[in-house]
């Protein structure tokens, strides 16, 4: 088996291609990734188990030529590639669109020409914009940023595969965690950082919206086993637990007894998302992360560097 997987350099990507190559049917894994991050992190370190089995095309998925020779020999496509950048993501609409829709259209054209057997495309849960009753898989889609407008735009194309091979939509909650190439605009991750260097985090809203959520490592197990489970093609939910923002506070508050935080836009009500966490896709594998919130949080924070025990007011923090 050879798999492909597009942003294979990225949060994400890093941890599917360690999880994949525990496999033993799998061949070679194919990371094709642009480097548009400047995240190096997949290719340093102690050398990864069955590394030998990695290869690295640095590439667009909008340079389709470039693309299409990549797909040669491939099984599987794992399509992570797209443009995020949260919590700003109306900023450079046109960049989600040519990326995260254009892309997508490139990539599932390129797929229909080649011998592709399986694709799984990563979408987002904020296809369903925001609302306070739990979601299921059968809900309309509302996307209200430029990101879920394109990601949402992008499963459109990923449909007309499922009459061709197998094919899945996997709309992710909120992913956070430790994996070796880091994102800190996620917001559980951001507060982290914020909290474990400058004991302060900023908090947007009153706090009370709920938002879901699911680990990375609960998320890379699920993607390496779709391929090999018998999972019908079609839309599933990928979610792990349903939080409100003031739940994340109050256990990095035990994590960090002096931890500081202010409100901005408090007098906003922000509407929230709860995904269903009966999600469909467990009839098929059944995931799920038994650690407690303060448990992962506190294994995350095992993976700084260092640690400052004092700070003072005059020290920096980033805005969520």
């Amino acid at each position: 088996m050879k798999i492909l997987v597009t942003g294979g350099a990225g949060y994400i990507g890093t941890q599917l291609v360690k999880s994949v190559l525990d496999n033993s049917e799998v061949e070679e894994v194919v990371v094709y990734d642009n480097l548009s991050r400047k995240n190096f992190n997949l290719f340093l370190g102690l050398p990864m188990k069955n590394g030998h089995k990695v290869k690295f095309v640095s590439g667009d998925i909008l340079d389709s030529r470039k693309f299409r020779k990549a797909l040669k020999g491939i099984d599987v496509v794992y399509h992570l590639a797209a443009n995020v950048s949260t919590p700003y993501s109306d900023i450079n609409s046109h960049v989600f669109e040519q990326v995260n829709h254009w892309g997508t259209a490139e990539v599932v054209s390129a797929v229909e020409e080649a011998d592709v057997k399986q694709f799984v495309y990563v979408s987002s849960a904020s296809v369903y914009g925001r609302t306070n009753g739990l979601v299921e898989e059968d809900t309309t889609p509302n996307p209200k940023t430029a990101y879920g407008i394109s990601k949402s735009r992008g499963e459109e194309h990923v449909r007309r595969l499922m009459s061709k091979m197998d094919a899945y939509i996997l709309r992710c909650a909120n992913v956070y965690g430790y994996s070796k190439s880091m994102r800190f605009d996620a917001v559980i991750n951001r507060f982290m950082f914020e909290a474990h260097y400058s004991n302060r985090i900023s908090i947007n809203g009153s706090g009370k919206q709920h938002r879901p959520f699911i680990h990375i490592d609960t998320l890379a197990k699920v993607l390496s086993e779709i391929i090999i489970k018998d999972v019908p093609s079609g839309t599933y939910n990928l979610v792990d637990k349903n939080l409100q923002i003031l739940d994340v506070v109050d256990a990095m508050k035990e994590i960090y007894p002096s931890l500081e935080f202010i409100f901005t836009n408090q007098h906003l009500d922000l509407d929230g998302l709860q995904l269903s966490p009966s999600a469909e896709l467990k009839k098929y594998i059944p995931y799920q992360n038994y650690e407690s919130l303060y448990d992962e949080l506190m294994r995350f924070k095992t993976r700084f560097s260092f640690f400052h025990g004092s700070y003072s007011s005059s020290e920096w923090y980033f805005s969520i």
